[in-house]
């Protein structure tokens, strides 16, 4: 129910406060109760790791065969929207604007770290440590991590939502993904507990990737100007970012959002660039071919590996899941109805197989290229060359990247590119606050496209907020705290995006099937 006037007008009142209330419930609770709450948190992320990591571990294999069969499948010729309907935006700018939301920030964030930790601590897919075959390992599982799993998650939301608007014409809403299974009862009391699901998945998502975001643009001003890193400063830029991120969401999808998209999308290209010619070239372009061979070859082994609880473990960090593939599946489905909505506004008119192939398969390949060249460079370094970069990621893991260029001793060019990687990871901050808000505010308004500014106003703060909260009440442990959010926060929207499924085949179903109805009656 959208009320038309007064202060709630454009939005559905009881989604919004219901939304809102537990928002301000958790930064009151965690703001008074500082110790208990992070005690509190830690406690839920053990309990989802203990408890449903096999259940993240099936829903990422199972979503990644499901769109596979559905782009094979007669299906992938529907189009989303009318049947000579053509999409609006160049494959270049689709896909900027669709990277920029997917993983932008975060893949800056762990295409070094996350390898690099692999690299030095092992993994379950091969126990070898500071070796060439540990690199290569750590760089497979990595790529696990940012490849086709993780867009595969993002895609299902994006396609329940794009079908269920521009081909069954209901609004552009995450409660209407669920239509084609539930039908009208997605306008009660059930579709504002989908979409406050939706909502508290979104802001949480985002606040962790801001809170990533803004412990990296710190460490790039440290590493270039001395700039110290406190907690202060990063409250400072949460506060500076957010406000440009206002700016940037009240001017529109066609202005600020798709510039900005724009941007990142060839700084990216120039980082990397500066990785494959300045790098050490032969060893990331031979890296980069047979640890995708690689990948391909241990892709289903990676999907059906699931980590037994040890009978001593007592909390989430004694298992090498907890750290990684929980987290990181947590994350991506808590990021899913941000990614999905925003995903699906800019991709009307494309076939369903079209659209499976290019938010699913040509991101991850440049996830991979991205991993190669960033993470690979950092490998070389401590295989080949002064190394540094090990001991760099273990004292403070936001200064991997700057710790890379270091590494490389390329001069003036190396200071040249960690001044551009500051200013990407603070454009991907920006696209990836100012998409979430939009996106936030397109939810509570049950799918409209053009919800009104103050709506964006209010949940660009409360994002801001919430990621400013995490990070005071983690202190120390801060990155941890970041990551419990998202985990948590991913569980109850997981049972919907499972049930997405089931709707997206029933619907594409029914439209098939009226298809060849009215082609028979024709001829």
């Amino acid at each position: 129910m959208i009320v038309r006037s007064g202060p709630f007008r454009g939005i559905n009142p009881f989604s919004a406060l219901i939304s809102a209330g537990i928002v301000l419930l958790f930064v009151l609770v965690t703001l008074g109760l500082p110790e208990r709450s992070a005690s509190w948190i830690e406690a839920a992320r053990t309990f989802v790791t203990f408890y449903f990591t096999w259940w993240y571990v099936v829903l990422a294999g199972f979503f990644l065969l499901f769109l596979l069969a559905l782009a094979a499948s007669p299906y992938g010729a529907i189009r989303l929207g009318d049947p000579d309907e053509r999409p609006k935006y160049s494959y270049f700018t689709w896909f900027a604007m669709v990277y920029a939301a997917g993983q932008g920030i975060g893949i800056i964030f762990w295409s070094i770290a996350e390898p690099v930790f692999h690299f030095s601590g092992g993994t379950p897919f091969g126990e070898e440590t500071g070796t060439a075959g540990a690199a290569d390992t750590a760089l497979r599982v990595a790529f696990f991590h940012w490849g086709l799993n993780a867009w595969a998650i993002y895609c299902i939301v994006a396609l329940a939502l794009s079908f269920a608007s521009y081909r069954l014409k209901m609004p552009l809403g995450i409660r209407y993904t669920l239509y084609p299974l539930l039908g009208n009862r997605v306008e009660g009391r059930l579709g504002v507990l989908i979409d406050v699901i939706a909502v508290f998945a979104t802001v949480f998502g985002i606040a962790t990737s801001l809170g990533l975001g803004v412990t990296q643009i710190n460490a790039g001003l440290n590493h270039l100007w001395g700039v110290p890193i406190t907690a202060p400063i990063q409250l400072g830029l949460i506060a500076v970012i957010t406000a440009i991120a206002l700016c940037s969401v009240l001017s529109g999808l066609d202005r600020g959002i798709k510039w900005l998209s724009q941007v990142n999308m060839w700084l990216t290209l120039v980082l990397l660039v500066f990785f494959f010619v300045w790098g050490p070239t032969r060893y990331l372009v031979v890296t980069l071919a047979e640890v995708t061979l690689g990948y391909v070859v241990d892709l289903v082994p990676f999907n059906l590996y699931v980590e037994s609880v040890p009978w001593e473990a007592t909390s989430w960090s004694d298992m090498w899941q907890g750290w990684w593939t929980t987290f990181y599946w947590g994350w991506w489905i808590s990021w899913s109805p941000f990614v999905g909505v925003f995903v699906a506004r800019i991709s009307r008119g494309r076939t369903v197989r079209e659209f499976i192939f290019g938010v699913v398969g040509v991101s991850s390949i440049l996830s991979f290229v991205w991993i190669a060249a960033y993470g690979g460079t950092a490998l070389w370094a401590e295989l080949f060359g002064p190394g540094g970069v090990t001991e760099a990621v273990g004292a403070n893991v936001s200064m991997a990247l700057f710790a890379t260029f270091e590494a490389m001793d390329v001069g003036v060019v190396g200071l040249l590119a960690g001044i551009l990687g500051t200013i990407l990871v603070t454009t991907y901050f920006v696209t990836s606050s100012d998409s979430g808000t939009l996106v936030v505010a397109t939810i509570l308004s049950e799918g409209d496209e053009n919800p009104l500014h103050r709506h964006r106003i209010i949940w660009g703060l409360f994002e801001g907020v919430v990621a400013a909260v995490l990070l005071v009440i983690g202190g120390s442990a801060a990155l941890g705290t970041l990551q419990t959010a998202a985990i948590i926060a991913a569980l109850p929207f997981s049972v919907i995006v499972a049930l997405m499924c089931v709707a997206i085949l029933k619907g594409l179903m029914g439209e098939h099937k009226s298809a060849k109805l009215a082609a028979g009656s024709a001829s």
